[in-house]
């Protein structure tokens, strides 16, 4: 395991995460995405599949992430996992440009319509980032015994380290679903670009430019 170089205490690290690990990120970022206004909406909480088309989904994003040799980062208290990040690099296609298995697997899973949403959030996500080439930020939790202690920070440093080691990249953009986090997002120096209205959900994309 590879650690992503932070600057702070000898029991807090960041590391990029390896393959045995991927089911605990996928029940942190479930815990954390349970309540998001855009799955709620793409999923349609209420419905008696929301759960399952959920953790299918995280599942599937996951593996692509994984499978794509994407940034996946965990941050450690000691050897416990607190915190999940998920990057897509600069150089690789969002949105209709998916690899055809993540396709197939989050139609089987998801349904044919769920997926098409999920499709068109990335791409009008990423066509309102005024940047050539960035960083996504696409998923980030912590869990929730860990929450209001800063480890969101820790995390949010390792990824401007991920920032700093990519020198095409012009910045981290992320797209906020929820006002609770607007201001966690500011306090680690990302300004608000514009509202994006996902389906029936508008929120704030932020980006944070290279220094």
């Amino acid at each position: 395991m590879n650690d992503v170089t932070l600057a702070t205490n000898t029991d807090i690290r960041a590391a990029y995460l390896t393959a045995s690990e991927l089911k605990l990120a996928a029940s942190l970022l479930y815990q954390a995405y349970h309540d998001d206004p855009v799955f709620m909406d793409i999923f349609a909480q209420g419905n008696a599949d929301y759960e399952l088309s959920l953790r299918a989904s995280i599942r599937e994003e996951l593996n692509a992430f994984w499978q794509a040799k994407q940034p996946i980062l965990g941050l450690y208290m000691e050897e416990a996992l607190v915190g999940v990040a998920c990057l897509h690099r600069p150089t690789q296609h969002f949105g209709a440009e998916r690899f055809w298995h993540w396709r197939l697997k989050m139609m089987l899973s998801s349904g044919y319509l769920n997926t098409k949403q999920m499709i068109k959030k990335e791409e009008l996500i990423t066509e309102a980032v005024p940047m050539q080439h960035f960083h996504m930020l696409s998923f980030i939790a912590i869990h929730p015994l860990h929450q209001h202690h800063g480890f969101g920070h820790y995390l949010m440093a390792a990824v401007n380290t991920v920032l700093d080691d990519d020198e095409q990249s012009e910045g981290v953009a992320v797209y906020v679903t929820s006002n609770k986090y607007l201001e966690f997002f500011k306090e680690c120096d990302y300004e608000m670009v514009k509202e994006v209205t996902v389906g029936n959900v508008t929120g704030p994309l932020m980006v944070h430019k290279r220094q």
